[in-house]
């Protein structure tokens, strides 16, 4: 059992970041784009706030460490879209690989990626498998408790599902003018009904994500709680 309290990494001294990685502290990587098409009402940040306040709420109850969003990934099917940047998937494996072994050269033994994305599940799934001591956690495969919360359960995007977590995270973001009961991906970048979506929704969805991260992490490593 550590005395640390969670942290984010830039918030470290050098000094401070590598007492706990000597000491075996988990490492937490999100990966959510941090500009990418959501639809006409949902932000391109949508994904990196996500990221970001999924792994906030993860040192609010464990000891980890979350290094910084890495805002840049794989999203071939949002290329057509304004404002969506995309990194070819070997380029986006490459760029992982360093971020990771940076990690790894500084004697960090326990790394979990907090994967947003879909079509970045592949690609970080591959590389974590070359680099070894590192867990994939996709949000996509979170916080099933709150699924009955949910009217339509088929997934989207932009849908009733990430627009009740924007609600709950940023509800100012949110161009509730623009909701629509059914999105045509071609042409808006958006699938699913989000005008079901509520705050209330999202806190639930958010907090059964954040309670199977926790989950997930302790029962792989038990000794660095």
């Amino acid at each position: 059992m550590t005395n640390w309290h969670g942290a984010w990494l830039e918030d470290l001294t050098w000094q401070e970041a590598k007492a706990r990685f000597d000491g075996g502290a988990v490492v937490v990587v999100p990966v959510g784009a941090a500009s990418k098409a959501h639809g006409p009402h949902l932000p391109l940040k949508t994904d990196a706030l996500t990221a970001r306040a999924l792994a906030q709420r993860l040192i609010e109850r464990l000891p980890v460490m979350a290094a910084p969003v890495v805002g840049f990934g794989f999203y071939p099917a949002f290329t057509a879209f304004a404002g969506s940047q995309h990194l070819g998937a070997d380029t986006f494996k490459a760029l992982m690989r360093e971020l990771l072994g940076n990690l790894l050269g500084h004697g960090v033994r326990r790394i979990a990626i907090l994967n947003t994305g879909v079509s970045t599940e592949r690609p970080l799934d591959e590389v974590a498998g070359e680099l070894g001591e590192v867990a994939v956690l996709h949000m996509r495969l979170l916080g099933a408790k709150a699924e009955p919360l949910f009217d339509n359960r088929d997934g989207g995007h932009a849908d009733e599902r990430e627009t009740s977590v924007m609600l709950a995270l940023d509800p100012r973001s949110v161009r509730m003018d623009r909701l629509a009961p059914e999105g045509d991906f071609e042409t808006t970048a958006a699938t699913g009904d989000a005008t079901r979506a509520s705050a209330f929704k999202g806190e639930r969805l958010v907090a059964a994500r954040v309670d199977d991260m926790v989950a997930a992490l302790t029962e792989r490593w038990p000794d660095a709680f």
